[in-house]
């Protein structure tokens, strides 16, 4: 009787443990273990995101006016990437995407307007890091001379398509960031921006793997004593060119501007004066490039 005792409760042990121990459970687009999923509390779910301030470490700074707060980045590349996977940024400024995917050994090629920013925002990485983890292109992202360039970095780096895709473009006019006829923040008016802004979506929709994620941030603007509302109708452009919407996000835009100081009271009294309401929010709108089931109907 007590050997039988033993080795039955042998066996309770080594079923018990057997039970406990299972194999990781990943989508195919990320590293997210799901019978873990309590784990990743840092990750992000709902559809407001708020933040105190800009992360300043781990080779982030806020030395360039117009750029997103790196915790987006972190947010994006955990949820929608894997480790190696090749992040496209089509709109590179001062190189937030690919500061993040190193960080988080991911790849990253960025596709920046301004020769002098390539420069300024190459030497952010290491040489070698240059060569296998992070590709800056000098293009206009709307051109096919860039596509191509692009997909000749893709083959370098043993892909013919990208994972994710960043897209976080000028709000229209609000900041000129250069005097290219092609920065679209020089557009000559907001249908122009629209339309410049879906043959960069293009570009990427096409460069972008099938089932794959895309990421818009973007905010609003108000001018001419009218609002313009940017985000959903470049969402629609999107759309139009065969993305899905998979979420609409909202963030505060705390840590995006340098402190206001006297200024916000002159906005207040401006938007008191003017019936406007001073914004506080942008948009971070998910995309999938995948085709949609079609829905039966009697």
């Amino acid at each position: 009787m007590p050997i039988t005792k033993k080795t039955n409760t042998k066996k309770q042990l080594n079923k018990a443990n057997l039970e406990v121990i299972k194999p990781v459970k990943t989508k195919a687009y990320n590293d997210i273990d799901l019978n873990n999923w309590k784990l990743y509390e840092n990750i992000k779910t709902g559809t407001w995101w708020e933040f105190d301030s800009r992360d300043k470490s781990n080779g982030h700074s806020y030395d360039y006016h117009g750029n997103y707060i790196p915790q987006i980045a972190t947010q994006l590349l955990e949820r929608y990437t894997k480790k190696d996977d090749i992040v496209l940024d089509l709109f590179f400024g001062s190189g937030t995407t690919g500061i993040e995917a190193k960080n988080l050994s991911r790849r990253c090629i960025g596709v920046e307007l301004k020769q002098e920013m390539v420069d300024y925002v190459s030497q952010k990485f290491s040489k070698k890091d240059l060569v296998v983890n992070v590709n800056i292109i000098q293009g206009d992202s709307a051109s096919e001379i860039t596509k191509k360039k692009v997909q000749d970095r893709l083959e370098i780096m043993g892909n013919t398509h990208a994972q994710l895709l960043v897209l976080h473009p000028p709000y229209d006019d609000i900041i000129k960031f250069s005097d290219k006829k092609e920065d679209l923040s020089n557009c000559a008016s907001t249908e122009e921006f629209y339309e410049l802004f879906k043959k960069v979506a293009k570009n990427g929709y096409d460069l972008l793997e099938q089932n794959r994620f895309a990421a818009l941030i973007i905010g609003d603007k108000y001018s001419n004593s009218r609002y313009y509302s940017l985000g959903f109708e470049c969402q629609r452009r999107m759309e139009e060119l065969g993305f899905v919407t998979k979420a609409v996000i909202v963030k505060n835009i705390t840590g995006n501007e340098k402190a206001k100081g006297k200024n916000a009271n002159l906005w207040r009294y401006r938007a008191l004066a003017g019936g406007f309401n001073i914004f506080e929010h942008e948009y971070i709108m998910i995309f999938q490039k995948t085709k949609l089931k079609k829905v039966k109907t009697k």
